[in-house]
Formats: structure tokens, C-alpha cells, sequence
């Protein structure tokens, strides 16, 4: 099992503790002293590298890494796995609640993976009854928690205005009942919005995703309407008209997916930014490998291209004083890697979960419309199956041979379980595609932020 992590971002050397968290940027001398696994012997390392450092340099170098080692700023244990094994028959309650408003969409995304809002179903929105009982339902399985998170998602949610005006008015009473903070955020393809939704939106959305797939070419090719006409003249302006609406303590992001018809999404970044958007995320399509628009592993190289581009130019307008924060490049280095969410991932099936416009309750919105993961119902009051909670809780990364053994994977939790599961069959089998987009821009985001700190 890999205990550091090295690579090179730009000139710069760095090396990663896994353990702790710890990030080191080095001179090339000890980048060349140091194996994943431990310290070599030191009379191999002279032997092996006397051609380009003298032994001096070589035992200076080497006797200052003994000292970190000794210090276990190197080569740390990992102290979390006897306890993620002991917390897995734990007593778990929701805290984020995805809910699908609509199944039914009024754009034909060529890449949607809801199906074009169906999702396997008939075209459908969510009644104000069953958002009421969503919202019951979680602040009951919330249980001790204060703070619960909903999303509003679809399809396109704001298909059902009326309805979600009431899910959130019905909200507001009941957290004050209950002592809970209830924050709504909302998933939109920004078609419907207007000054109306606009300023509901504005004041009642802790977070706003406003969907646009970066330069209008792009955009167009695969974000379309029924009749197959592009939209990103008609979102573009409501676009920004949301996002001057908020202020600095509100948060959104504008939201993009690349495809192979844009491997160069690098410029679809920098269309944003120079668009004026600060809170930016471009994010891989996933799709089955037959798929027209999908990924492919030789188009790896030009993606890992991509992202090398995006590490200098958002460090090179950090310095400028214009910097945009890109989603995918978020990280906390100074915290290390959080120990809960090492453990839990993102909590699908057992912290978090979807429910469809039929009351249907799923581990999350990937999973929609395979039976085989359906939990319950809210409209017939069943019991909530308690096996496949204990299955998704199951799968952390201390249960994933892969994942166990991978320099990332205490920043990534193990990746996506639906898409794990989707392309494997099994949640412990990860989705290889995308931890190879993972890790390189896990890399390129600790080599931003640690520039970042630089004094």
C-alpha cells in the first residue's frame, strides 16, 4: 500500500503524505530519494543516482528524510481503518434529501443521464403533497442532525414553480417546529427563468446550479430543444442576471459537461471566467463506452492536457487578482483529508438520499428507476428496506480492494457508487475512467492551493 504520493505539477516537485494529509514541495534531489512505499537503503540510492548528485548531497538529503520519517511527517500510519470497519453497523440519518420535481424536461440534452429528464419512467412532476411528505420524511430520519440539505432537481425543476413554493414555505414552518435548519439549493437549465423565479430563487436557494456547457458551439451541438435548436442565447443573459442577483454569501455555480465533442473544455473554462463567472464547474460526461459522446482512454492525454492549462491559468489570475474558483480543484490542505467523509464518501443510501414524483425513495438520483435499489415509499408508508442501506454504507474504501491501495483515496472516498456500479456491477469495483480524471486533478488542485500558500 502506497504511503506517499510524488508528481510533478509544472516546475514544481511535490510529495504527498496519504495519511496525514501533508503535502511537501521538494528540490528534485529528495523527489529522486523517495519510493511510494519507504525509504530505500541508502548505499542503493547512491549507487543508483551517482551520476547526478554527489554521496554528500545524497546523505545530507537522506538524513533529513529519516528525521520527517521519524517525526511521521513522512510515511504516516493510517489510524482510520480499524474504525471505518467498526462504524459500519452504526445507526445513520439523512441529511441531504435530492428531490426529483420533475421528471420531465423541457430541453433534450444529448447526454442527460436522467434520460432526458424520464428517467425510465413516464414524463412526470412532483405533486406539493409528496414534496410535504419529503420534507416530513427527512426531518424524521434526520434524527439528531440540525442541518439537513435539499436538493431541488429534475429533469428541470422550475417545470413545477407553484409546487416548489410550496415544498419550501412548507419547510420554513416545519424546521422552526422541529429546531432544524433546512437549506434548499436548486439544479436548473436557467430556460424558465424570469424576474419571478429569479428573486424566489435569490432568496430562498443557499445554492443556485445554473447549467451552461461553456462557449455557445459547444453549448448548442448537445444542449438542445425539442425542435434540436440550441439555447445558450436565451440562458446565457437570464444566466448572469441570476448571479448578479447574489451576493457574496450566497453561493452558485455555473455548470458545464464536457464530451468528447469538447475535450478542449479547457476553453470552455476560460469562456466562463472571461463571461465574469467566479464559481465555475466543467465536469466529465459519464457514459456507456458505445455511447457517441463518451469518454475514451485515448482521449485521456489531451484531457490531462486540459486540466495542466487550467492549473496555470488559475494560478496565473490568482496572482493577477482575477481569480475564479473551479469546482474540481477545491481542496483543503491545512485540514488534511476530512476523516469522516474518508470513510463515508458522499453517504448515497444511508445519509443521503433521492425521491422521485411518485414518493419513490432511492439511495440516490443515479439510481432512479432501477427497482433493485428502491428503499421504499412514501405513499403507501412500507417500511424502509434496511439491507441496501447497510450494503452502501459497506462500500467505503477500506471494502474496495482498489481503492484501498490508491494514493487518492482519501480524497475521492472510492468515487462515484452509481457509477461504480453502472459500469461494474459492483460498487466496490471503481469506475477506472473516471479515478484516472480523479487523480489528475486531485494532483493539479493540491499543486494549485499549495502554490496558493506560498508566503
Amino acid at each position: 500500500m502506497a504511503d506517499i504520493h510524488k508528481f510533478k505539477q509544472g516546475e514544481e516537485y511535490y510529495v504527498v503524505d496519504i495519511n496525514s494529509g501533508a503535502v511537501h514541495i521538494v528540490d528534485e534531489l529528495v523527489y529522486d530519494l523517495l519510493d511510494d512505499e519507504g525509504l530505500r537503503n541508502i548505499e542503493d540510492l547512491i549507487a543508483e543516482l551517482k551520476d547526478k548528485y554527489t554521496e554528500d548531497e545524497i546523505r545530507e538529503a537522506y538524513g533529513e528524510l529519516e528525521e520527517l520519517i521519524k517525526e511521521e511527517i513522512l510515511y504516516s500510519k493510517d489510524l482510520y481503518e480499524s474504525i471505518a470497519l467498526a462504524s459500519d453497523n452504526s445507526e445513520s440519518f439523512v441529511k441531504a434529501l435530492c428531490l426529483n420535481i420533475a421528471h420531465d424536461c423541457n430541453l433534450r440534452c444529448k447526454y442527460c443521464f436522467a434520460d432526458e429528464g424520464e428517467y425510465k419512467g413516464c414524463r412526470k412532476l412532483m405533486t406539493p403533497e409528496i414534496g410535504k411528505k419529503a420534507i416530513d420524511f427527512v426531518l424524521e430520519k434526520s434524527g439528531p442532525r440540525k442541518n439537513i440539505e435539499i436538493d431541488l432537481f429534475g429533469g428541470e425543476p422550475l417545470m413545477a414553480f407553484d409546487t416548489i413554493k410550496e415544498i419550501v414555505e412548507y419547510a420554513k414552518e416545519k424546521q422552526k417546529l422541529h429546531n432544524k435548519n433546512i437549506r434548499f439549493t436548486m439544479t436548473t437549465n436557467a430556460t424558465l427563468l424570469n424576474d419571478e423565479t429569479m428573486d424566489y430563487l435569490d432568496k430562498n436557494m443557499g445554492n443556485i446550479v445554473l447549467s451552461i456547457d461553456g462557449r455557445k458551439d459547444v453549448n448548442d451541438k448537445v444542449r438542445v430543444r425539442v425542435d434540436g435548436s440550441g439555447c445558450h442565447d436565451t440562458i446565457m443573459p437570464k444566466i448572469k442576471k441570476m448571479v448578479e442577483m447574489r451576493d457574496k454569501s450566497k453561493q452558485y455555480y455555473a455548470r458545464g459537461t464536457f464530451t468528447r465533442e469538447n475535450t478542449d473544455f479547457f476553453e470552455d473554462v476560460k469562456f466562463l471566467a472571461n463571461e465574469g463567472f467566479d464559481e465555475i464547474s466543467i465536469e466529465p460526461v459519464v457514459l456507456p463506452d458505445e455511447h457517441p459522446l463518451s469518454l475514451r482512454e485515448e482521449d485521456l492525454p489531451t484531457i490531462f492536457e486540459q486540466y495542466d492549462k487550467l492549473y496555470e491559468e488559475m494560478l496565473k489570475r490568482h496572482r493577477e487578482g482575477k481569480e475564479f474558483k473551479f469546482y474540481h480543484f477545491n481542496i483543503d490542505l491545512q485540514g488534511g483529508p476530512c476523516v469522516y467523509k474518508r470513510i463515508s464518501g458522499c453517504g448515497a443510501g444511508h445519509e443521503y438520499v433521492a425521491i422521485t414524483p411518485d414518493g419513490d425513495i432511492y439511495p440516490c438520483h443515479q439510481f432512479v428507476g432501477n427497482d433493485s435499489f428502491k428503499l421504499g415509499s412514501l405513499e403507501d408508508n412500507s417500511e424502509l428496506n434496511k439491507e441496501i442501506p447497510k450494503q452502501f454504507k459497506a462500500a467505503h474504501i477500506y471494502n474496495k480492494p482498489e481503492c484501498k491501495k490508491c494514493w487518492a483515496r482519501f480524497y475521492c472516498s472510492g468515487g462515484c457508487q452509481a457509477n461504480n456500479y453502472n459500469f461494474n456491477g459492483d460498487m466496490n469495483i471503481p469506475y477506472h475512467l473516471g479515478c484516472k480524471m480523479q487523480k489528475k486533478r486531485i494532483e493539479c488542485s493540491i499543486a494549485l492551493k499549495a502554490k496558493i500558500m506560498e508566503k
